[in-house]
């Protein structure tokens, strides 16, 4: 008896296996797709990017919300690189230039 003969008769069960999986697999996807859809996530292509993304006023308020915090840090950190920079030119200056400078400050004050 040859190998194929040995599984000749067990060829419906395989076939009807692999339709199995491949049913239970579409009816997965198919569920997943409709949780999304009830709990208000955008569907998804095949490269992750939204198919009909929503815009709702709570989407708009949101992204008011963080374009305006966006603009804030880049406000704070603009004056970080201003002091930034004048640190680097404190500990890159020579002491004696840094000190003339001082006195000089102090000098114009009095």
């Amino acid at each position: 008896m040859e190998p194929s003969e040995a599984l000749a008769p067990y060829l419906p069960f395989i076939a009807m296996g692999g339709l199995g999986i491949g049913a239970l697999a579409v009816a997965g996807w198919i569920f997943t797709t409709w949780l999304r859809i009830r709990n208000g996530y955008p569907l998804e292509n095949s490269w992750g990017k939204a198919i009909y993304p929503q815009k709702n006023e709570e989407m708009v308020e949101r992204i008011k919300l963080l374009s305006q915090e966006n603009a804030q840090l880049r406000a704070e950190l603009g004056a970080v690189k201003d002091r930034l920079a004048n640190v680097e030119r404190i500990v890159t200056d020579g002491a004696l230039h840094l000190n003339h400078e001082i006195e000089s400050l102090r000098g114009s004050s009095n």
